[in-house]
């Protein structure tokens, strides 16, 4: 009993002291953000025939069926041309800095409006991978992602660096993008513009005093008890989050398999062949004949898909058999960008599949990222020095006052630009301070991943070692996140 106790307590504590996957969540926010802004980018040529106030789905037929089901669309709040394009490059723009990471509770919500106004605006023009980005895309906002592999990361360092140097760093972005976008939903609200849909209405105006109340906590409190309440909070709102992503992936391979399993073609091993030689799904014929030309191949084909999916939600249990099946449905939906033409629904499910990586193998893939653009920077800083000397750079001529102090056409110090000389040398101290930091976070961060490699070879090597431990998402039972 007292074990049970003990195991209890300490699953309920891991909850609520950290939000868990941050790697896991990282990765669906790039992978969701990248998936629709290339779709964005992809169909920018098409948008006015997809989502258009002119487009064959027009604005007053939109107009009719969003008021028949209540869908939430920014698009038809007004039919102007303006209004859609000025909706249409908000939303790449917002795709884009949740990718990278720039104040990812505020673009998260964004992002999701996006989502949302373009897809409930023309609801025919969608398939499988739209409904995945759509469900996600609300998911997001309740997750917090951007604890890894983010520009908030960064940040976050970089205060920390500051408070342990003795300053207080101010962040006055947060607060006007705050006033500005609370001024906006506001006057959508007072417009009626919000009367449709209730529940993103009221999503959005939770998101908005929640993020008031973390501020007046963190610069009125004059106790950490405040925040750290609403950490606990935050932290039960992203792991219930995290979960629930978990489960949709589940439920999304559980119902297709075992739908596929009542199918006579599925049954007899030949419902591969048939999209292989639609008009629609074959963007390469020579290769869907390719393919086809053996039977074998299409039976095993066949009922290996039908197996994966089944047995998927399965095997969450055991680690091992877990990542061969992730795996396995990776190159599936690889196999369905090239083979059958849908890249963004293969992106969509591959991003919904990360949830489920393990979080060693993130950790070495984002260490392997940082040392390649770590690379990449250096040798830019080195060929650029020799690019200016090679294109035969003026030598400057000879000065009599200190190094670096500006002088007049006689080689004098000049008097009259000595301020502006000690701004540009107090910019440039800043910039290579912030690159020491960089590059001083980046050394922490491998020796962090080297410990826990290392922990975690130790953990196999002596099972029961660390006491009992709650499986991290991705992870299984008994191995440390």
């Amino acid at each position: 009993m007292n074990g049970l106790l003990l195991k209890v307590s300490g699953a309920v504590a891991r909850v609520t002291d950290s939000a868990l996957g941050p790697h896991q969540t990282a990765v669906i926010r790039i992978g969701f953000s990248a998936t629709w802004l290339l779709f964005l980018l992809r169909e920018f040529p098409h948008r006015q025939e997809l989502y258009g106030p002119d487009g064959p789905w027009d604005w007053d037929l939109a107009d009719q069926l969003v008021g028949s089901n209540g869908a939430f669309t920014a698009l038809l709040w007004s039919d102007g041309q303006a209004w859609f394009e000025a909706l249409y490059l908000l939303s790449v723009v917002w795709s884009v800095l949740l990718l990278l990471g720039w104040r990812t509770r505020t673009m998260s919500v964004l992002f999701m409006v996006g989502v949302l106004s373009l897809q409930n605006r023309s609801v025919f023009m969608g398939d499988g991978g739209d409904n995945v980005l759509h469900l996600m895309s609300v998911y997001l906002v309740f997750t917090r992602c951007g604890q890894v592999w983010s520009l908030d990361a960064r940040r976050a360092r970089r205060a920390d660096g500051a408070r342990a140097r003795g300053e207080r760093p101010r962040d006055r972005t947060g607060p006007a993008l705050w006033g500005v976008l609370g001024l906006l939903l506001l006057l959508a609200t007072l417009a009626g513009r919000m009367d449709g849909d209730r529940f993103v209405p009221a999503l959005l105006w939770t998101v908005w005093l929640a993020q008031a109340l973390w501020w007046l906590a963190g610069r009125c409190a004059r106790t950490p008890q405040p925040r750290g309440l609403l950490d606990v909070v935050a932290h039960i709102v992203h792991n219930g989050a995290l979960l629930v992503i978990m489960a949709e992936a589940c439920l999304i391979y559980a119902t297709a398999g075992w739908y596929k399993v009542q199918g006579s073609r599925w049954q007899d091993g030949t419902a591969v062949h048939y999209p292989l030689h639609l008009e629609y799904f074959s963007p390469w014929p020579a290769l869907g004949d390719l393919l086809t030309a053996s039977g074998t191949l299409v039976m095993l084909v066949t009922y290996g898909t039908v197996a994966v999916q089944v047995a998927f939600p399965f095997t969450l249990f055991n680690r091992r058999v877990k990542n061969v099946l992730l795996t396995l449905m990776i190159i599936e939906h690889a196999v369905i960008a090239v083979v059958l033409g849908l890249p963004f629904f293969s992106l969509a499910m591959i991003a919904a599949d990360a949830v489920f990586l393990p979080t060693s193998f993130l950790r070495r893939l984002g260490g392997a990222f940082g040392r390649a653009g770590a690379g990449v920077r250096t040798r830019t800083l080195r060929v650029l020095p020799s690019r200016t000397r090679a294109e035969g750079a003026p030598v400057p001529a000879p000065r009599t006052g200190s190094p670096g102090e500006p002088v007049d056409h006689t080689g004098r110090p000049d008097p009259m630009d000595r301020q502006g000389h000690a701004d540009r040398r107090d910019r440039e101290d800043r910039g290579d301070r912030e690159r020491r930091e960089d590059l001083k976070d980046q050394e922490d961060q491998e020796d962090q991943e080297d410990q826990e490699d290392r922990e975690d070879r130790e953990d196999r090597e002596e099972p029961g070692g660390r006491g009992p431990a709650v499986p991290a998402p991705g992870k299984a039972p008994g191995t440390r996140p």
